[in-house]
């Protein structure tokens, strides 16, 4: 078991790695995503709305295998710049679960701006607060009250980070996978394995549990 484990930790920064740069690309679409949708562009906000749709819709596991594998079949697209990075494990993955998250936090933000009180806008405006002010107002209220939500969302963007293995990558649940095909010691490897998950994750919950006592402490 400490064999295994001391095997698996090897994988801890790739999963982190992917894991980190995965929320970032994800909170900077869905901010991006959800201003979109708060100006009211026809265009825009129906294209928006197209792509949640596709990426809350279809499981994450088909999203990193169409943006693996797919881009491959384009003659055109693999004598382009872009397949210095579409070929790569690593990157295709983080693409497929930051555009995951972003489609689910997008939602998540949008949601969190409708709950703001009316009354609280109409005070802004009242107060004669422009337009951009107004907007930044609900932000900060949303904000607060979005953390309870938002860290279920990162927990599940780490344990979603497990199916990249399915791509080559070696990260915990790849070096997993190698280790049990080596050894044929499922349950120890695969239990080893959850259990740093599972630590990870208790982890992040304190986390954001003492993060969300101190956001949410002016409803006290």
């Amino acid at each position: 078991m400490l064999a295994y484990l001391t095997t698996l930790l090897e994988g801890l920064g790739t999963t982190l790695g992917l894991t980190a740069a995965s929320l970032l690309l994800g909170v900077t679409l869905a901010l991006l995503m959800t201003w979109v949708l708060e100006c009211r562009v026809p265009l825009v906000r129906q294209l928006v709305q197209v792509w949640l749709l596709l990426f809350t819709g279809t499981p994450l596991l088909v999203q990193i295998f169409l943006i693996y594998y797919g881009p491959g079949q384009f003659s055109w697209l693999k004598e382009s710049w872009l397949w210095i990075w579409l070929k790569q494990p690593w990157f295709c993955a983080m693409l497929a679960l930051g555009f995951n998250t972003a489609a689910y936090s997008t939602r998540l933000f949008k949601g969190a701006l409708d709950a703001i009180p009316a009354g609280e806008v109409e005070a802004c405006r009242a107060l004669g607060m422009s337009p951009g002010q107004t907007l930044w107002m609900k932000v900060r209220h949303a904000a607060r009250r979005l953390v309870p939500a938002y860290s279920n969302e990162v927990i599940l963007v780490l344990k979603g980070s497990s199916l990249a293995s399915t791509i080559t990558i070696m990260d915990i649940m790849g070096l997993a996978q190698r280790l049990n095909a080596q050894t044929y010691d499922t349950l120890a490897v695969f239990g080893v394995a959850g259990c740093l998950y599972l630590g990870m994750n208790g982890l992040l919950t304190v986390m954001f549990r003492i993060l969300e006592q101190r956001a949410l402490r002016f409803q006290l």
